[in-house]
């Protein structure tokens, strides 16, 4: 073959793949402005909120003392005893359980036998995280036996030891009695601790040893942790499940979530194990308990704060399945189901109702506007459909608004999926619970799942997915650039279909650095620190992107699920009159966009974008790198009616446009 025609070959076949990139890029992107389709639920984008990885006690639950009532198994878990003696006499754990069943423990300190001072000390959850010249807010228990004569010294130290903020108490009389001091920090320390001495003579009991920061979310004694909740409210979500997942089950009944024993004054509030306290071999976390310092009533106050519905989800008389899978049998299920009217009432029965009453006492006479109830967890087979038409029956009678919540199990198919399916036919829940943990192939490969399903049967809440980056409960799985690319691809599938997918929310929400157990998660944080994953600033731009009703968005009259690596949803607002584009190139090469609006309406002239991106498919953000995958903002030009955004590679963007009326 001469040299010539080897020329023209070769001419020819680059001319022919410039060709086919173009035809593959350029075929126009027609979104249809003037025929919207279905309406987009107000409530659509959310969180899904469990205490696992600490996020609870030693996250979003302001309290740094660990252990403060010394009701842990082991009882002076994440306590020392500073003295250089081996008696343990001084320092004595008694039980007063048929005087306070709920809070039996307490402390008995005695100075004698040539012993008049000692300390002991709290290290918090992995450390207590101290700020220069914030405010501390010391409280304890006290009763000072007769004769004796004792002051209790409070330090706050940094990792070294060094004092950097302390108070004094004095205690007086045999009662108990609440003491409380506050004093400032004079520096900052990820790893600080508290140091409580005792100087004098005699004995002294003590009991809820607490200590908040005073810069707690809105300032509240009791508090929740600042920044965590402004990572929330930044989402704008528009509900947060609580408070699980599979703690609402327990490992067995017995350790079962009990809304109940979550209100009321917090020294009344039950302290149990938590179900993942060694739930993973590879992460074993013996000291990880609940206080329920953080309980229902502050569950409902978040989400207020935040403007989300909200959306608990109550036992309905199942323990955890993939554990000791205990049941209460059906004629011991009244007492699960009472829970779930009382828990109605606790939320909007006004303030002379039984309930309500309890809730006005806490400080909040105003309904909590409860519509939205989740009965049972992740539970599967007979067993939970048989309690749930009990649970259905006697909550729709009582209160016909409640929007009951049901679920499909921990798969997204297989047989325990199926039966569900099958079984849901004849029931009517508002939505019906779906989870999604897998790799990030199959979210792009399902981005079409809701594309035809049945628009008469169920609805569905998205309740808990996140792509893994290796494998479901490994412990090696990361917050990558590609599981927050592929979540992002799989979401614009649920906004398309959003005649069937009603709520959606990822899983789990928080994880604290040094005491995780299960990953991949939407938020880090450590002791100071926070910040959101790729996956939460994905979340984020949805949330804060919603619209009011779906548009349709094609390209050679097919939705975007893929084609030349793109994924697409479109949406109006009707409170802003905008256009909301979502375009996500999973592809390795940049793209042009040629998107035409059919529009019988003048459109602006300039749309705003928000993108997310990385050229690094394992790139993930962190407590030294926080925003490293984060939205830029940039303006585009129209013209007319078309729109011709740069897409690039591995990105994902956002893009509003005015409608002019």
């Amino acid at each position: 073959m001469n040299y010539r025609i080897k020329f023209q070959i070769l001419l020819f076949a680059g001319l022919f793949f410039w060709v086919s990139l173009i035809a593959q890029t350029k075929q126009p992107i027609i979104v249809d402005v003037d025929k919207p389709s279905a309406a987009i639920q107000p409530a659509m984008w959310g969180i899904f909120f469990e205490d696992i990885n600490f996020a609870a006690d030693g996250g979003l639950y302001d309290e740094m003392v660990k252990n403060r009532s010394f009701e842990f198994y082991k009882p002076r878990t994440g306590w020392k005893v500073d003295v250089a003696s081996k008696d343990s006499s001084h320092f004595v754990i008694h039980n007063r359980k048929d005087e306070n069943p709920d809070n039996p423990r307490f402390a008995r300190v005695t100075l004698e036998q040539g012993i008049k001072k000692f300390s002991i000390t709290n290290y918090g959850f992995r450390g207590m995280g101290i700020k220069q010249n914030n405010k501390y807010n010391f409280s304890i228990k006290a009763s000072l036996h007769e004769g004796s004569n004792i002051t209790i010294k409070v330090e706050l130290l940094n990792q070294k030891g060094e004092k950097t903020g302390g108070a004094e108490i004095v205690p007086g009389g045999k009662e108990w009695k609440k003491y409380t001091a506050s004093f400032l920090s004079s520096e900052s320390d990820n790893k600080g601790s508290l140091r409580i001495w005792f100087k004098g003579s005699g004995s002294i009991d003590i009991d809820m040893v607490s200590l908040f920061p005073g810069d707690t979310w809105k300032g509240r004694p009791n508090g929740l942790r600042a920044d965590l909740v402004q990572l929330l409210a930044d989402m704008k979500p528009g509900f947060i499940r609580f408070p699980g997942g599979c703690i609402v089950e327990g490992y067995n009944l017995d350790l079962r979530y009990q809304w109940k024993k979550t209100i009321g004054d917090i020294d009344s509030r039950k302290t149990i194990i938590n179900r993942w306290n060694t739930e993973f071999a590879h992460r074993l976390t013996p000291d990880y308990y609940q206080s329920f310092g953080l309980g229902f009533f502050e569950y409902f106050q978040l989400a207020e704060d935040i403007g989300a519905e909200p959306l608990p989800i109550l036992n309905c008389g199942m323990a955890c399945q993939f554990n000791s899978a205990e049941v209460a049998d059906l004629v011991e299920i009244d007492p699960y189901i009472q829970d779930a009217l009382d828990l109605i009432e606790f939320a909007n029965g006004a303030p002379d109702t039984k309930w309500g009453k309890i809730r006005a006492q806490m400080g909040h006479p105003a309904s909590f506007n409860l519509k939205y109830l989740g009965i049972g967890n992740e539970q599967w087979g007979p067993q939970y459909f048989e309690r749930y038409v009990l649970f259905e029956k006697a909550i729709k009678e009582r209160y016909p608004y409640i929007r009951l919540v049901s679920g499909t199990g921990p798969s997204p198919d297989g047989d325990l999926f199926n039966y569900a399916q099958k079984a849901l036919k004849d029931l009517h829940p508002y939505v019906v619970d779906e989870h999604y943990y897998r790799l990030p192939e199959w979210f792009r490969n399902n981005a079409t799942r809701y594309d035809n399903y049945d628009r008469n049967g169920y609805k569905v809440f998205a309740g808990e997915y996140a792509a893994q980056s290796n494998y479901t409960v490994s412990p090696e799985n990361r917050n990558t650039w590609e599981c927050a690319l592929s979540e992002a691809a799989f979401m614009t599938g649920l906004e398309r279909n959003a005649d069937v997918v009603y709520m959606c929310s990822y899983a789990p929400l928080f994880a604290h650095v040094d005491a995780w157990q299960w990953t991949p998660d939407l938020i880090w944080f450590d002791n100071l620190r926070s910040f959101g994953t790729a996956d939460y600033y994905v979340q984020k731009l949805f949330s804060n992107n919603k619209g009011t009703e779906i548009l349709s968005i094609v390209m050679e009259d097919k939705p975007l699920t893929g084609q030349n690596g793109l994924y697409a949803s479109a949406a109006f607002d009707k409170d802003s009159n905008e256009i909301i584009l979502k375009l996500v190139n999973t592809s390795q090469k940049a793209q042009t966009a040629d998107i035409v609006f059919k529009s019988s309406e003048k459109l602006g002239t300039l749309a705003k974008m928000e993108v997310l991106k990385s050229e690094d498919l394992n790139m993930v953000n962190s407590l030294e790198k926080p925003t490293l995958i984060s939205p830029v903002e940039s303006e585009i030009a129209l013209k007319g009616k078309n729109l011709s955004p740069a897409l690039a590679e591995y990105s994902f963007s956002v893009i509003r446009i005015k409608v002019l009326k």
